[in-house]
């Protein structure tokens, strides 16, 4: 069993708490939560309308809790918690793109509406990060 590696360590403390606490905070989210996420979650991808918005809330939340964990547990593989962050965060920069309000007119910069979600980017580094991390690591013995 390969241990966590110091580098990996501020990347997984600081996206896997952040992350772990959004998801406990949407935990117990109300009706007007569950319906504003669910429907920026919809518009972007249409699959989800089919979704009622407390229970795609409470999948979120729960994605959101288990990625954090994955991320905060020190015997879960880089690799592991890279697919982890890369997959929940990759969504996240994904509704971004396909948002056009978040971004300016023509432009994959933000909007100041688009702020808060397009920094959401870091964290799709640090899980490529953690992936290509574990790929060198494998590869190195």
């Amino acid at each position: 069993m390969k241990f966590l590696r110091a580098r990996e360590v501020p990347g997984r403390v600081a996206t896997g708490a952040y992350i772990l606490h959004s998801g406990l905070e949407k935990w117990n989210g109300g009706d007007e939560q569950a319906a504003g996420l669910h429907g920026t979650a919809a518009a972007a991808f249409p699959f989800l309308k089919s979704v009622p918005p407390r229970r795609f809330l409470k999948l979120l939340s729960a994605t959101e809790i288990a990625t954090g964990v994955a991320l905060l547990t020190p015997f879960v593989p880089a690799a592991v918690a890279g697919a982890a962050l890369t997959g929940f965060s990759g969504s996240l920069v994904a509704l971004y793109l396909r948002t056009p309000a978040l971004r300016r007119p023509g432009s994959v910069w933000p909007s100041p509406a688009g702020t808060g979600i397009s920094k959401d980017v870091w964290m799709l580094g640090v899980g490529l990060g953690l992936l290509a991390d574990a790929a060198t690591r494998r590869r190195d013995g």
